[in-house]
């Protein structure tokens, strides 16, 4: 572990100039520094690869392997990274998608849990649901057979309701629309008119016209054009199923709307065995038929014994045991099954018929034999005469013409009642050929065809008929189809047709590199598909120079870089190689074609594969660095005298500043063996006395840096008195070596003390410092409230409230003569103000009774204005000025 100095500095320490091991992280190792600070002069004048002292650093050749080392890295680690990681697989993206899988699988497992946590539970029989949801889950899982392209999540679709394979809805519709109108095509004379069914593409469960989906519905059929919802099931509603179960039990699908077939029905019933033996259990809807296997004890067909086999469905089988028993007729007896009692042998019956002229020709039969065929009345040949004669005698012909229509269907025999089949017709007749274009005359017996070939196109509209004497029926095409299918892989084998091929049944293996895991998918899909996961694990040999690989999983291409320590000694050092494996190092190619021009295209860059030498040791070697500060780990390669670049600290001979050049060589006397003491290499100190001077004192000490204490100051310093009027001259050592009552001495200037107290008389004491004492014995006037009274006391006694100055009697008389005379005032200014509004009152009235003549006087009325009323404007500023003065007065007077 580095000291705390250098991970706190960061960069001031050893790792500037010298390279430090670090953990190796990544494609490599990576090395602090690199030899970077020696190459930026943190050895001085020296140069790269000496020391200060001039002694021989580590060879220049391992500086240039270094160097070499670190620039081919960084110049390729960007580009090899971005190979591997698109050329080669990680081990932590595979654990992902395994680990998203298992959860994936872990949900669809949940999710039929109900179904087999109960009585009779059976998870084989949910592995067709299951499937369908997993491939529903799955991108690009889910394949339309009749374009070969994926069903994707915002696509319209349709699902057969016999083997639940889903479809492109526009791919549906027009197969259903081609395999119609083929059809009708072939067998309607009404073209168009007939309703013919369609099949499906995979399993041929064929609809009719009126089935062709025009819709897109979810899987339960609730819901049309059903929202794209990213937590449901891509195309379903997520509406509870409620489909009927098949086979119907009267129960319906408690699943949210889902893919494939409907689970087994998990409703509990209780129900008995088959053979009716056994008490009533609870047990799932689905498997309520159950066997007690007890033996069934039910009597057999033969009769005799009873069913010994476990109690089963159905009916019992046939008696397995065996005996003797007669045929039907009686002549043979043989050992046979119990259940078969009735069985006939090969022998002909042979008794004599009622005749008695005739035997039994039948083979073993039950019952009597019959009378004898040739008894009773009998037609001649021709069934023309019926004669009754004994069974003994034939039937002569009766001579008449035999009259029966020949194979031509046309003509009669012409011959004589006769025994056997009639003569070919051999009259000669016009005949038509069957296509009916040509005649020629011929045997009747003969047929006519023709040498001209049909040019009427076949049912697939592709070939002609090219047959001779074609009636017009042409049969259908006999050649293959041929046609390159949707998978592009194989050519359909059905003969030639009209309208779109059958989707390739064929299926194809899409294999991981060693093939050992696989994955099943559609012809034509094995170009789109993922090779699957493998969990194998590479058995590919190393190709490097370790005897075994790194453990990885199954891949294609080529194997991941090899991450193995390269283990390989050093031949300088003898230690192991810790770098990673560079056997197959990525490598830029260099000296490639330079371009001529700007019109001429840069290539792209080039990587080679070649073996790296090994980078320089980086085993850490303890050493000492020049001004032995510490000892710390240096790279194998650069072990030698170093500099920590940290500050020398050695203690000077002024004893007051350390040495503070950076980390050198100090030479070590037989007088100064103390590490902390400087050396004839370390600094002289220069520097003036920096010691701490006594409080107070701004002077410098006047001695350079010594050691011990400074001498007194002698220095005169310039104070101000407490006052801060006066400037007093006094020495410094005075000024710092007295206590308070002697500073308080030092700094008065003898004069009055020019601060106001608050009452805002000068203060009578002495210069000092403080606050000033509050003892004012100036003599102050004092005055009554009114003012009129007034009386010289001291200042703190007012200050203090101890003395206060009444108003007497003839203060009172003034303050009550002063509010008459406003009473006064006030009552005339009221009086004359309704004086004023009665002479307005009258004035609006007069105005009201209109106006006099001209010629005529008008009536005056002579109002008398009081005294008031002439000079009242007068009189009030007057009154208000000798209220002033008045006031005025008094407020002196008591002054």
């Amino acid at each position: 572990m580095e000291a705390s100095w250098r991970q706190v500095a960061g960069g001031r320490g050893r790792a500037r100039g010298r390279a430090t091991a670090a953990p190796s992280s990544g494609n490599g190792v990576h090395l602090r520094g690199a030899g970077g600070g020696r190459e930026k002069g943190s050895v001085g004048a020296a140069g790269p690869g000496r020391s200060p002292g001039g002694a021989a650093t580590p060879a220049a050749a391992e500086l240039m392997s270094q160097k070499k080392f670190e620039e081919i890295k960084k110049a390729n680690q960007a580009a090899a990274k971005k190979i591997v990681e698109e050329h080669f697989s990680s081990s932590s993206e595979e654990e992902g998608d395994e680990d998203f899988e298992g959860k994936r699988g872990k949900i669809v497992a949940n999710t039929f849990i109900t179904y087999t946590t109960q009585t009779d539970g059976d998870v084989r029989e949910l592995e067709r649901t299951k499937q369908y949801l997993n491939e529903a889950f799955q991108a690009g899982a889910m394949t339309c057979l009749i374009c070969i392209a994926s069903v994707k999540r915002n696509q319209a679709v349709w699902s057969c309701s016999g083997c639940f394979c889903i479809f492109h809805m526009p791919c549906i519709q027009k197969w259903a629309k081609d395999s119609q109108f083929l059809v009708s095509s072939l067998t309607d004379d009404d073209f168009g008119k007939r309703d013919y069914p369609w099949p499906c593409p995979k399993c041929r469960f064929e609809y009719k016209r009126s089935d062709t989906p025009s819709r897109y519905y979810c899987y339960c059929g609730k819901v049309e054009d059903p929202p794209l919802d990213p937590w449901l099931v891509p195309h379903s509603c997520g509406q509870v199923c409620e489909r009927d179960f098949k086979p119907s039990c009267g129960h319906k699908c408690l699943l949210l709307c889902h893919p494939g077939p409907c689970p087994p029905c998990p409703k509990m019933v209780t129900t008995t065995c088959y053979c009716k033996k056994a008490k009533p259990i609870p047990r799932r809807c689905s498997a309520k038929e159950w066997s007690c296997q007890l033996p069934c004890g039910r009597k057999l067909l033969c009769g005799q014994h009873k069913c010994e086999n476990p109690c089963h469905a159905g009916s019992c089988p046939p008696c397995p045991r065996v005996s003797r028993q007669k045929c039907v007729c009686g002549k043979r007896v043989a050992e046979r099954s119990c259940a078969s009692p009735l069985w006939h042998c090969d022998q002909v019956c042979g008794k004599t018929l009622p005749c008695g002229n005739h035997t039994c020709e039948q083979v073993c039969h039950v019952g009597a034999c019959g009378d004898c065929p040739r008894s009773g009345k009998r037609f001649c040949p021709c069934q023309k005469s019926k004669f009754s004669l004994p069974c003994t005698e034939d039937v002569p012909t009766c001579g008449d013409s035999c009259d029966k229509v020949l194979e031509c269907g046309i003509h009669r025999c012409s011959q004589r009642c006769h025994r056997g089949p009639c003569e070919t017709c051999r009259q000669e007749v016009e005949k038509h050929c069957r296509c009916g274009k040509h005649t020629k005359r011929m045997p009747c017996h003969k047929p006519y065809l023709c040498e001209t070939k049909c040019v009427k196109m076949r049912d697939c509209q592709k070939h002609q008929c090219r047959r001779k004497c074609c009636p017009g029926n042409c049969p259908p095409c006999d050649q293959n189809c041929g046609r390159t299918l949707g998978c592009r892989n194989h050519k359909c084998p059905s003969v030639c047709h009209r309208g779109s091929c059958y989707p390739c049944p064929e299926t194809v293996d899409v294999k991981c590199n060693c093939g050992n895991t696989k994955v099943t998918v559609p012809c034509g899909r094995e170009r789109t598909t993922r090779p699957p996961k493998c969990k194998e694990q590479c058995s590919r040999p190393p190709t490097c120079h370790h005897t075994s690989q790194e453990k990885h999983r199954c891949h294609f291409g080529s194997c991941p870089p090899c991450r193995q320590p390269c283990q390989k000694v050093l031949e300088k050092c003898g230690h192991l190689c810790p770098a990673p494996c560079h056997d197959q190092a990525l490598i830029k190619q260099t000296g490639r074609h330079q371009p001529t021009g700007p019109w001429e295209q840069p290539s792209e860059p080039a990587f080679i594969q070649t073996a790296l030498p090994c980078p320089p040791c980086q085993v850490p070697i303890p050493m000492e660095c020049l001004g032995k500060h510490e000892v710390s780990p240096l790279p194998c390669h650069a072990v030698g005298p170093y500099s920590c670049k940290r500050v020398c600290g050695r203690t000077l001979t002024c004893q007051n500043h350390v040495c503070t050049k950076e980390c050198h060589k100090v030479t070590e006397t037989d007088s100064c063996t103390d590490k902390k003491k400087a050396g004839p290499e370390c600094l002289h100190c220069e520097e003036g006395c920096s010691k701490s001077r006594p409080s107070g004192c701004p002077h410098p000490c006047v001695l350079p840096c010594h050691p011990g204490e400074c001498p007194p100051c002698v220095q005169m310093l310039r104070i101000k008195c407490h006052c801060k009027i006066t400037s007093l001259y006094v020495e410094c050592r005075k000024i710092t070596t007295a206590d308070v009552n002697e500073k308080n001495l030092l700094s008065c200037c003898k004069n009055q003390c020019p601060k106001e107290l608050p009452c805002g008389h000068r203060c009578k004491e002495m210069c000092h410092p403080g606050e000033c004492p509050f003892n004012c014995n100036q003599k102050v006037k004092l005055r009554c409230p009114c003012k009129r009274i007034k009386k010289e006391v001291q200042c703190n006694k007012v200050r203090e409230n101890q003395i206060s100055i009444e108003c007497d009697t003839t203060c009172k008389e003034m303050k009550q003569k002063a509010s008459e005379l406003k009473e006064a005032e006030a009552k005339a200014a009221l009086e004359e103000e309704k004086r004023r509004q009665q002479a307005e009152l009258e004035a609006f009235e007069n105005r009201l009774k209109g106006r006099r003549k001209k010629n005529r006087k008008r009536d005056e009325v002579a109002v008398e204005l009081t005294l008031w009323q002439k000079y009242k404007y007068y009189l009030f500023p007057l009154c208000t000025i000798v209220v002033v003065v008045f006031a005025w007065y008094i407020a002196h007077a008591v002054d």
